[in-house]
């Protein structure tokens, strides 16, 4: 199958814009939405999108076909057959709008091509189930897909070395996305947490959705910046934090310097206090053995990942001065991340709007 045709098929299964299936059918068919390209829609994708079982996938599978014609039509494009039947069975579909509003949850799946352009293409997806809403403001914006999200993902998998066999905790973590690409890096321990609680609902149910790869690996807990309590903080004993667009109420701001500052910091006193133990017990034993326990006893600070897009140039200088005023720092990495083009049937997302930032604390 040529590269084209799957990233059609992702694009579709991804419920991409009616735009961006035009723009990718177009592409598939050497400039024209050909009767192959048509044949492949409705051989190949349609069922597996309305399979879902939400009659918003029916709907927007119908509204699909009806631009595909649309465009066929008026450039006097021959009809494959069978797909005026498959529109025609999408139009009497009997859609009530109080049952639509009563569901407005979708399932997209989000491939990522791992191999960024190399390889067996048919070998390098890794496909994401998510439960999204389409209100953008349900569950705090907390139960919507946004380019953050994506672009810290695309991170996280360009670069697993960096988050393989470490605890990793995620603040305001949405439909789960960045916990279900941990996992899928190897990371040996997952917290995800919110301060939602229909998020939190939402990003269980993403999980079992993704099970194969989440099993074991990842807890969710509620947290709420502003009571979260320094001991609590202290157990994950977290080594990479990780955040998408949190910094977007200038209320929430302390209370997130707040826990990222205990977060970063929660080792220091830890790892001393476990040197001088592992000295004493050990001032016996032989000296190599004591020397190697203590090197690795003497882990690396914790870091923090944050992807945001900067909406409000004061929030995030408030942000920033706060950030100072702990002994934060906070890099700008985003052009030296090295993240990979992993979507790269979503010209939807805008990748060149979001900034990745490395925090750290400058006490350890």
């Amino acid at each position: 199958m040529d590269r084209s045709f799957l990233y059609l098929k992702s694009a579709l299964l991804a419920m991409e814009p009616v735009n961006t299936v035009l723009f990718l059918a177009r592409q598939s068919g050497g400039g024209s939405i050909t009767t192959k390209v048509q044949t492949f829609i409705l051989d190949h994708c349609a069922d597996d999108v309305v399979s879902k079982g939400n009659t918003r996938h029916k709907i927007y599978m119908k509204n699909i076909l009806k631009s595909i014609i649309s465009v066929a039509e008026s450039s006097n494009i021959d009809m494959a057959d069978g797909l005026y039947e498959q529109f025609a069975y999408y139009m009497t579909l009997n859609v009530d709008d109080g049952s639509l509003n009563d569901n407005n949850k979708i399932c997209k799946h989000i491939s990522f091509y791992l191999s960024n352009g190399h390889g067996d293409i048919n070998s390098t997806n890794f496909i994401v189930k998510l439960q999204c809403s389409l209100n953008m403001l349900q569950g705090d914006t907390g139960c919507a897909l946004w380019p953050s999200g994506l672009l810290l993902s695309e991170f996280i998998l360009s670069q697993p070395g960096t988050f393989s066999n470490k605890c990793c905790l995620e603040v305001g973590s949405g439909v789960g996305l960045v916990g279900v690409c941990l996992a899928y890096a190897g990371a040996s321990k997952v917290v995800l947490t919110d301060g939602d609680v229909s998020t939190l609902a939402n990003m269980e149910h993403n999980l079992e959705l993704n099970e194969y790869i989440t099993k074991n690996k990842i807890e969710c807990k509620h947290l709420l910046w502003e009571t979260a309590s320094e001991s609590e903080l202290q157990s994950f004993q977290t080594e990479i934090v990780l955040g998408a667009d949190i910094v977007y109420d200038p209320r929430y701001v302390p209370h997130l310097i707040r826990v990222l500052s205990i977060l970063l910091n929660h080792g220091k006193s830890g790892l001393y206090e476990e040197k001088v133990s592992i000295k004493y017990e050990n001032e016996l034993s032989h000296y190599k053995e004591q020397k190697d326990i203590s090197a690795n006893a003497l882990k690396e600070a914790p870091v923090a990942y944050i992807a945001t897009v900067i909406r409000n140039d004061s929030t995030w200088n408030y942000f920033l001065r706060l950030a100072g005023e702990t002994n934060i720092s906070v890099q700008d990495i985003t052009g030296m991340s090295k993240s990979l083009n992993l979507l790269p049937y979503m010209p939807s997302y805008d990748r060149e709007s979001v900034y990745l930032f490395k925090l750290s604390s400058l006490c350890n």
